[in-house]
């Protein structure tokens, strides 16, 4: 744990990275609702006082958490839906490329965007859903621009395969969590070869 000195020696973004890097392993673990300010102040190494200096509340802490968390997700995402080619594999392992990437630096932020116990209408739960909807229209293009000229021609029949899909990787991402000693690359790998394995089944 890093040594507690306030916002001494340090600029005021990469203290408040460093708060935020300690919030998401803080959230992402325990969930909003069984996390203190002073539990996310104890890991960052600073005060109590300092947490509330920049993020105002738990709320505003889980807000700037689920928008930095959210906002590298979704950028990552388009950007892979940009450049991969339509078919499904090669874009379902662009997108999982992209997922693997922007959550190596924090793998947590994927729960705290899916953080369940977050009231209801605070700002934090508005954050966190406001990119959920944004992942969750990424999901719905590309598996509609995948599955276009298959016989999958009913609305409702491609909202269940986008939801199988963001299920799938939901799944994937908690095995990375629960197996931390793998690298964004290696997940890469282990996720090319699981969907050449599915896709591939006659």
């Amino acid at each position: 744990m890093a040594s507690r000195s306030g916002s001494k020696g340090m600029p005021r973004d990469e203290r408040e990275a460093q708060i935020l890097d300690a919030a998401a392993v803080e959230f992402g673990t325990r969930g909003y609702a069984a996390v203190l300010v002073a539990d996310v102040a104890a890991r960052a190494g600073v005060s109590k006082p300092l947490v509330y200096q920049y993020f105002s509340s738990k709320d505003g802490l889980f807000a700037a958490c689920a928008e930095r968390a959210g906002s590298a997700l979704s950028a990552g995402i388009a950007d892979a839906m940009a450049t991969s080619d339509p078919s499904f594999r090669s874009a379902a392992t662009a997108v999982l490329d992209a997922i693997f990437t922007a959550l190596e630096p924090r793998p947590h932020d994927w729960n705290v965007l899916y953080d369940r116990s977050v009231p209801r209408d605070s700002d934090a739960a508005v954050t966190a859903r406001r990119h959920r909807a944004t992942i969750a229209e990424q999901a719905a293009t590309g598996v509609g621009s995948a599955f276009a000229t298959a016989e999958l021609t009913d609305p409702r029949d491609l909202a269940v395969l986008t939801r199988v899909w963001m299920n799938s990787v939901s799944a994937v991402v908690s095995w990375w969590l629960d197996n931390p000693d793998q690298t964004a690359a290696q997940m890469s790998a282990r996720a090319h070869r699981v969907l050449l394995a599915l896709t591939a089944a006659q």
